[in-house]
């Protein structure tokens, strides 16, 4: 493959990497990707899908301690397996990556492994496992090479005592106590998983709300969920240090209240990522580099002609969905199209714990803040015939209007399976649906996504089932 000339190479296979490489193939583009580890990066070896399944084994467990709820007699306890649960979320993660290996090969992308560093005159050089070096050429190259933990100086991970998503994902055995420092949908994920597996799990967060880019109303009704079933809930706390030179892990937290002492078999860093922009190239070409982010053009371009970033490299929201979307733009515009611009205001962001979390647009304080006279609109799940049947009360769906326009200005939802209910309604601020039209348009009976319809008709004081 030495020498070979491509028009676009891609570095790295993340949600951003394969999807840009996928279009550009389709586009007639000759592309080739780079992949220093499994193709699908971190979202399918090490993030979204194999969490997943792991809370998917977590809520089975749960409806299985629970049957007598549903008028079952449990005739044998049930009780978690780990290394059989972690097997299976590493299966799925496994047939995933095989599944991104499949549409590669399909659009005749040309896959090559090894650590990838792009040159002045825009080869990029790769060094294989093997220590053999390869060098490809193109036109237009595109850096995915996402992110990976962020690391407290109070809490270096050591991947045994303090560890990381990775060593979270795979445990060896369940730990008698978790301190989860960071209450993001990481955070948040870990400590719900955990607490259904038995441990004893403390959750510390820096900022006054767990989950704090969420509502206030959600993040107040996460946390009674977690405090229900036994997570102890740390908010407006530091952690000054960790000591872990006894059998247990020592934290000293800066509360409001003073100094407390926390008590944990493991610790687990999750405050965030730090993007992956080390030992690429970007000094030699002089790329523009901004608080640890990489600077683009509203197309993806750097400040270097030809040479593009998108997703966890850039300033912008760190998600799998965000960096899909900016991959396909950043190629259409390469190909000669003219894609529309990405929305950031328009970003769905789901976290799966229980009860889910989805949401999308300005929370009720983010409105207020920015000027608008709002218009609430909340319907409970308690009230819902489907969340009852389902035994899944918990949560509701709040709408957020301009009062003057009837503009939606955000949407926020906890409860079951509501991650996949905000989909509906991201559509629905694209093309400026107004309140009045969500009340018209007939929802299904009995489902939860009624409560959509009920909310926005609780806005307009027209609400029937509350």
């Amino acid at each position: 493959m030495e020498g070979n000339n491509y028009d676009v190479i891609v570095i790295g296979s993340g949600p951003g990497g394969y999807v840009a490489a996928i279009r550009a193939a389709q586009l007639g583009l000759k592309t080739a990707i780079v992949e220093r580890a499994e193709l699908g990066g971190i979202c399918l070896n090490w993030g979204c899908i194999p969490t997943k399944a792991l809370l998917k084994s977590a809520q089975a467990h749960h409806y299985a301690q629970h049957a007598t709820d549903y008028g079952l007699v449990s005739i044998h306890p049930v009780s978690p397996d780990i290394t059989q649960v972690v097997q299976r979320s590493r299966d799925i993660a496994a047939s995933m990556s095989k599944g991104v290996a499949y549409l590669l090969k399909k659009n005749n992308v040309d896959t090559i492994f090894g650590i990838a560093k792009i040159q002045p005159d825009k080869t990029v050089c790769i060094v294989g496992a093997d220590n053999v070096t390869t060098h490809i050429t193109a036109p237009h190259i595109i850096l995915a090479t996402g992110a990976r933990p962020r690391e407290l100086p109070s809490a270096p991970i050591d991947g045994i005592k303090i560890i990381g998503y990775r060593q979270a994902l795979t445990p060896s055995q369940i730990p008698e106590s978790l301190a989860i420092i960071g209450s993001g949908a990481i955070g948040s994920e870990f400590a719900h998983f955990y607490n259904a597996m038995g441990t004893k799990v403390t959750l510390i967060e820096f900022l006054d709300n767990i989950v704090p880019l969420e509502d206030e109303e959600v993040s107040a009704l996460l946390s009674r969920s977690f405090r229900k079933v036994g997570i102890k809930v740390m908010t407006s706390s530091e952690v000054l240090s960790v000591d872990t030179s006894g059998s247990f892990c020592r934290l000293s937290v800066k509360t409001k209240k003073g100094i407390e002492e926390v008590e944990a078999s493991q610790v687990l860093s999750a405050v965030g990522v730090t993007p992956n922009i080390e030992n690429i190239g970007l000094e030699a070409l002089g790329i523009c580099v901004e608080r640890g982010r990489i600077w683009v053009d509203n197309n993806y371009q750097t400040n270097v002609s030809g040479i593009y970033a998108i997703g966890d490299l850039l300033a912008t929201p760190a998600l799998a969905h965000v960096a899909s979307a900016e991959a396909i733009h950043c190629i259409e515009k390469i190909a000669g199209l003219h894609p529309p611009k990405i929305c950031y205001d328009n970003i769905p962001g789901c976290t799966y714990t229980s009860p889910e979390i989805a949401s999308v647009g300005l929370t009720e304080k983010g409105a207020k803040e920015k000027g608008f006279d709002v218009k609430i609109g909340k319907f409970p799940f308690t009230a819902s015939g489907k969340a009852a049947s389902a035994g899944e009360r918990d949560g509701f769906v709040k709408l957020i209007f301009d009062a003057v326009t009837e503009e939606l200005l955000g949407a926020h939802l906890i409860g079951a399976n509501v991650t996949e209910m905000i989909s509906g309604l991201v559509v629905a601020r694209q093309l400026g649906v107004k309140g009045k039209d969500i009340i018209h348009s007939i929802h299904p009976h009995p489902t939860m996504s009624e409560a959509i319809m009920e909310a926005a008709a609780a806005a307009h004081g027209e609400v029937i089932h509350l």
